[in-house]
């Protein structure tokens, strides 16, 4: 019996070292890149020469290695990562800007971002910030938020609690304890909860991505995988179990819960672990991109055009081209109308698995078993509603600081959120239970040069796409009367909100507000209903079978997925679905590449201070 043991562990060793840690392809990052910091470029004509760039037959790159779909950053990011190894990459994207959820657009004269909020774990020398110098040549640069960065407030008005969210390991958990003395042990297991039981262990869901797929099976049929990774052991159980077990304190319940709305499912849905990552991510602070989001596409682009590549925009990709034996070999895109075909050995999907298999592929390829197992492990996630408020007046006048606001009419959240998405739409758009508030201009110290005595708030809450389904095949500036004035209920409830945490946010002050729906979400970054962070994150989204089966590799040849689907939600988890794909393709682990780099860059940086 030992012997057989020992054999077993003997030979998946052998396969982790073949698959894992030996890295036969070439490496990404093998040279630090990082140029000296050229002068912020704020003319809007100047970036729109490199984001702007409109799709014609005749910009299209001769001798492609890859075709990407999408130019959201899990696209962008595989498309550098193949460029700085000599590929030639060209990336196609169906809005008249690229960067996805990474875009901003202007109107009025106020300048809004659609998805980038605030990033966590950019501590300088570390991995993730090493890879996001390397993949813009150290020319993107981050503003740390105040300390707290958030803010969480539960209650009506008349019985509001506040309750500042700090980063630091310890201060986190430290200042928790001031506001709820008595429940240390509570706020003491739910930080090793977090931190050692499944925040740390997230390297196994991408070596569940990177081993051969025989290997990856083994692992989750055996149990294995549950038995060697603590973040598939608490996988399966919800935010709202976990958190529940620690404490009878409903606030404090609350506040372990309350960064459930950067994933998107309510905490009774929610993995823990899923949420762990998140808390973790935050752990260590909360950054902003100076200059605005639109500066991450910006820097990033001209990687791929210096190894013969380019981004286009204005390119809609209607299908994936394959041969006869169900290889990709291209795509094609829609232009006026005309339909023009563009091949290369590799296409590279960032729309999101449901639009890339149910809308892209050939019906008899989506009708592949294969296929129709990989759609039955994920779902749709929640639909998102953003608001966009532009107000005259500085950060100071307004009372606006570098930091979030989750506003919460009541602790209890899972009841909250799940009849508000059950009501009648227009009874739910006069009460949000749940508001993310956010000022771009207040975080980005840039901001009072460019746009002085102007600010800006980003509202970000829930919504059914149901509840707007029936204008989305309308035009999208012209979507009628009754669509306009649902969308008026809903900025009329959320103002009233904002101005009561804000006091000096007065009517007065609004000179633009707009509300962009679920649909206005498929219609500008392609989400097929209106979701804002890819399939579910739900607790069946992170069991092992479903890790080691969605993966970057497709079950037909030469088509690949990359983003959020591939691996977790948000400008992180993005970000690790190219370098997971890009692991794939250049057969070759660039999660331990980037490690190494970070520690290389920390060394010589160091020297030089010295």
């Amino acid at each position: 019996m030992w012997i057989i043991v020992v054999i077993i562990c003997a030979a998946l060793a052998a396969f982790l070292y073949k698959y894992v840690f030996r890295t036969p392809g070439p490496n990404p990052f093998d040279i630090d890149t990082r140029a000296p910091l050229k002068p912020l470029v704020t003319q809007k004509k100047e970036k729109n020469k490199v984001l702007k760039q409109g799709f014609l037959a005749s910009k299209i790159p001769e001798k492609l290695d890859a075709i990407v779909i999408g130019s959201g950053i899990g696209g962008l990011g595989v498309a550098v990562l193949l460029a700085k190894v000599g590929k030639r990459v060209l990336v196609l994207e169906q809005h008249d800007r690229a960067g996805g959820c990474c875009h901003t657009f202007t109107e009025k004269g106020f300048e809004f971002d659609v998805g980038i909020h605030y990033i966590g774990d950019l501590l300088e020398h570390k991995p993730f910030r090493c890879m996001l110098d390397q993949l813009t040549n150290g020319q993107l640069q981050w503003e740390p938020l105040d300390n707290p960065f958030d803010q969480v407030v539960l209650g009506p008005p008349g019985n509001r609690r506040t309750y500042p969210i700090y980063s630091g390991r310890d201060r986190f958990p430290d200042e928790l304890k001031k506001f709820f003395p008595g429940e240390e042990a509570a706020i003491d297991e739910y930080m090793r909860l977090v931190k050692v039981w499944s925040g740390h262990n997230i390297w196994f869901l991408g070596l569940l991505k990177l081993i051969p797929v025989p290997l990856a099976k083994f692992l989750v049929y055996t149990g294995l995988a549950n038995r060697l990774s603590f973040f598939f052991r608490m996988a399966s159980r919800s935010v709202t179990e976990v958190v529940n077990e620690l404490t009878k304190n409903n606030d404090l319940r609350a506040i372990f819960s309350y960064i459930f709305g950067t994933y998107g499912n309510m905490p009774k849905d929610a993995s823990f672990s899923m949420h762990s990552l998140m808390v973790c991510h935050y752990l260590t602070g909360a950054w902003y991109p100076i200059g605005g989001a639109s500066e991450i596409a910006y820097h990033m682009i001209p990687i791929v055009e210096k190894a013969g590549g380019a981004v286009l925009v204005r390119a809609p990709v209607n299908r994936i081209l394959f041969n006869d034996n169900k290889e990709a070999i291209g795509v094609s895109v829609i232009k006026g109308q005309e339909e023009i075909h563009v091949h290369a050995p590799m296409v590279i999907s960032n729309a999101g698995i449901f639009n890339t298999y149910q809308q892209l592929l050939p019906k008899e390829l989506q009708a592949m078993p294969a296929i129709q197992k990989q759609l039955g492990m994920m779902k749709n996630g929640a639909g998102g509603l953003s608001i966009f408020l532009g107000l005259t007046g500085t950060k100071e006048d307004l009372g606006l600081k570098a930091d979030n606001y989750w506003i919460f009419t009541e602790h209890n959240m899972d009841e909250l959120v799940e009849t508000y998405l059950k009501g009648n739409r227009e009874e739910s758009a006069k009460s949000v239970p749940v508001l993310f508030v956010a000022s771009p201009s207040a975080k980005d110290p840039t901001w009072e040069e460019r746009s002085p005595g102007k600010c800006t708030l980003s509202l970000v809450t829930f919504a059914n796409y149901e509840w707007f389904g029936e204008w989305k095949d309308d035009k999208v500036t012209n979507r009628g009367t009754d669509y306009k004035e649902l969308k008026q209920i809903f900025c009329d409830s959320i103002l009233e909100v904002v101005m009561s945490v804000f006091p000096k946010i007065t009517r007065d002050k609004v000179e633009f507000i707009e509300a962009g729906t679920p649909i206005t979400n498929t219609h500008y970054i392609g989400a097929s209903k209106g979701e804002i962070y890819g399939a579910d994150h739900g607790t069946a989204r992170f069991s092992a079978e479903c890790n080691a089966t969605v993966r970057p590799q497709t079950p037909l040849k030469n088509l690949y997925l990359t983003g959020q689907d591939v691996f977790v939600c948000g400008f992180a988890g993005a970000l690790a679905g190219a370098l997971t794909c890009g692991s794939a393709i250049l057969n070759r682990n660039l999660h331990l590449d980037a490690i190494a780099l970070a520690k290389k860059t920390k060394r010589v940086d160091t020297k030089k201070l010295k």
